[in-house]
């Protein structure tokens, strides 16, 4: 059975919204995704107050815990480790890499070809990342399609996460694994790469020119 997490969100812990995380898991329960990632900006420690959120909500969802780290480059979603213990503050991604992978955890670059903050055609150089976030659902439709063109060219699988700031934007993209998926396997079924990311927008925002 497919099992879809929002891989990539962000509460008022991030410090630059005023979304509680219940607003958006509890969004997520009603969008039937079967999991939600916090990924609270360049702190791992954060996004600590949602783990009473998941004795709450476990029976409805799975809810895990990642970081959006800020490399010398630009960002990076990291899972698997707490990056508040590690000495990568700012450090080239190169570095990043190194050090996330040395200590059990797993680097996928986030939006990479948004204008700004992002690593670009850096990918194409860098060793050791364990995906690359194709659809974000802060993103243009042409941005997520270099990030998945990029992917593919480099044999990485392509995850999908909304970005998002808001509860209603849960969901807007998203990684659809081909099976369930625990905290005790998401960083092996990450690099085992069995998934891959969905722009479901268009079911949103009809409007939409993405």
């Amino acid at each position: 059975m497919p099992f879809r997490v929002d891989l990539h969100v962000h509460s008022k812990y991030s410090g630059d919204n005023v979304s509680e995380p219940e607003e958006s898991i509890l969004k997520a329960i009603d969008l039937k995704l079967d999991g939600i990632a916090f990924t609270e900006h360049y702190s791992y420690e954060a996004s600590e107050p949602v783990e009473r959120l998941k004795e709450k909500y476990g029976a409805s969802i799975r809810i895990f815990r990642g970081v959006e780290f800020s490399s010398a480059e630009g960002h990076c979603l990291i899972f698997g480790v707490n990056t508040d213990t590690l000495p990568i503050k700012r450090a080239p991604v190169d570095e990043v890499i190194r050090i996330v992978s040395e200590s059990g955890g797993v680097v996928i670059p986030s939006h990479p070809y948004r204008i700004g903050n992002s690593l670009g055609d850096i990918i194409h150089r860098v060793k050791g990342i364990c995906a690359v976030e194709g659809y974000n659902g802060c993103n243009m439709h042409a941005y997520n399609a270099k990030a998945v063109e990029t992917a593919k060219s480099l044999h990485l699988p392509y995850t999908g996460g909304s970005d998002a700031h808001a509860p209603e934007e849960v969901g807007m993209c998203y990684t659809k694994f081909d099976g369930e998926v625990t905290d005790d396997d998401l960083i092996l079924l990450l690099m085992k790469g069995n998934y891959r990311g969905v722009d479901a927008r268009f079911r949103f925002r009809r409007s939409s020119p993405y």
